[in-house]
């Protein structure tokens, strides 16, 4: 008996990465529900930070520019002696864009105000989130997923051919798959609160007593907000304040300060550092994203920005395989981001240790612009290459002319759910035309002018080259003028047709 599906996809999670997902699918017409346990949307600013790889996500997506005017840069780290004097940096160099990367400083914006632009973008494409539904209970066979919800209206029960976990680091959709989630507890609790105050000016993130864990406490303005966001390691056990009052009596004793007042506390939380990542992220049609997949500490501004990258890779996969492409290309996923997020899950731990210190200075590793795939089944590499950008690797910026005399760039031939073939000096017609591919040639005869040879300079290619795209940025292929037919194939394998 054939299967009804109630939608080809169910996302159970509303914070960053399941309304990725939901973006993404929207615009690939991809059937899928959203849900979240939680009655309305989550009102703190917990991951602030935006770093540049994730904002050509977000230019993709079509809100890289409503997420600038909402947020703003890191202001300088104001760090303050024993006396009262300071001393003022930057939290990271300002480095200026480059036509490769048009991105270079970690955007500041609560994730209150990022995950209500996401929701507005959904809007637009068609779909909502439905809070206060929850996931109780699926059943999965080789077919699809029967899932069990509940919500206002009481339990239903619907058939999903693909069941996304993106509810967070105690997720529900791990334990009901028994998934290990190993890892260490860090030793480290910490307050982070959302606060009215008085005292400081919003031109600086004020920290007191780095270097001195026990005593550490950070308040820096809130982009976007009239809010400070307060960070302070606290004792592993008791009770915390967390009024208003008792936040105050503890910036008095830690600051030496008594004209620093806090007059009201929007959102406040005391929580353990943990590292872990779960043992995998899939179960047959169930797949995890997001904090449910790992959490670390928030040193170094990675796990919002991770659980978005997750999201992202994952989108485009589903969609092809749902469309008729081969199911083995949703096993990637897991070998494609997992590694990314054992290493961010190190970056991160380091970065903790560093913080104990006060050392806060961070650099372009934590920018996740050099995060690639080379081993990937996904990557096809041509024989003699050498030297630019291989297979596996971000696909760079570069600015460019049509023959109509108009300028462009590749990041806005790559935006949408789209392959792309770029062509060097090639002769059209080539690469047949194809669903669900955009093929342009660049070059004197080309629509395409690289007038400033930033193309060539950044990928490093020879007359007759195919650099072949993925949805996601990311190099597919590079081949030679001889390699069509191998590169035809690859595309047939990856649903291209």
């Amino acid at each position: 008996m054939t299967k009804q599906f109630t939608a080809d996809v169910l996302i159970c999670g509303a914070g960053a990465a399941g309304l990725t997902l939901a973006i993404d699918l929207a615009r690939r017409g991809v059937s899928f529900r959203l849900i979240e346990k939680m009655d309305r949307p989550f009102h703190g600013s917990r991951g602030k930070g935006i770093q540049p790889r994730t904002q050509e996500i977000f230019e993709d997506l079509g809100i890289i520019d409503r997420i600038v005017a909402a947020g703003g840069l890191y202001p300088p780290q104001r760090v303050y002696r024993a006396d009262g004097s300071f001393t003022e940096a930057e939290i990271a160099e300002h480095i200026a864009p480059t036509p490769a990367e048009p991105y270079h400083m970690a955007l500041m914006i609560p994730q209150v105000l990022t995950e209500g632009v996401m929701r507005e973008r959904l809007l637009e494409l068609g779909h909502r989130v439905e809070f206060g539904c929850e996931l109780v209970g699926l059943e999965q066979d080789q077919d699809g997923v029967t899932a069990r919800l509940s919500g206002a209206a009481g339990e239903e029960t619907m058939q999903v051919r693909y069941l996304i976990g993106a509810d967070g680091g105690r997720s529900f959709v791990r334990h009901a798959l028994d998934i290990g989630f190993p890892g260490k507890t860090l030793g480290v609790r910490a307050v982070v609160a959302d606060v009215v105050l008085t005292g400081l000016d919003r031109n600086a993130w004020h920290r007191f007593n780095d270097g001195a864990m026990d005593r550490q406490l950070a308040l820096c303005p809130l982009a976007g907000t009239e809010l400070f966001q307060l960070q302070a390691p606290v004792p592993r056990e008791g009770e915390v304040d967390l009024s208003a009052e008792g936040l105050s009596a503890m910036v008095a004793e830690r600051t030496g300060r008594d004209d620093i007042r806090i007059h009201a506390v929007h959102w406040a939380s005391a929580y353990q550092m943990n590292a872990r990542l779960a043992d995998r992220y899939r179960d047959g049609r169930v797949f995890l994203v997001g904090d449910a997949a790992h959490i670390h500490p928030p040193t170094g501004g990675q796990g919002l920005n991770t659980s978005v990258q997750d999201a992202y890779n994952l989108g485009w996969k589903l969609a092809a395989v749902i469309e008729g492409a081969a199911a083995v290309l949703l096993d990637s996923y897991e070998s494609e981001r997992r590694p990314v997020a054992a290493s961010m899950l190190g970056l991160a731990t380091d970065l903790l240790e560093a913080a104990k210190r006060g050392e806060i200075k961070r650099g372009r590793d934590v920018q996740q612009l050099d995060i690639g795939y080379p081993g990937s089944p996904l990557a096809l590499e041509k024989p003699e290459r050498s030297a630019g950008v291989f297979a596996g690797d971000r696909a760079p910026d570069a600015p460019l002319r049509g023959a109509a005399g108009q300028p462009t760039r590749l990041f806005e031939l790559f935006k949408g759910p789209h392959w792309t073939l770029l062509g060097y000096d090639v002769k059209r017609g080539a690469v047949p035309a194809r669903s669900g591919l955009h093929i342009h040639c660049i070059g004197p005869d080309g629509e395409l002018i690289d007038e400033g040879g930033h193309f060539r300079g950044a990928y490093t290619v020879s007359p007759g080259d195919w650099v072949l795209v993925r949805p996601d940025g990311y190099v597919g292929a590079v081949v030679g003028a001889r390699q069509t037919d191998v590169l035809a194939r690859f595309m047939a394998e990856q649903g291209v047709v």
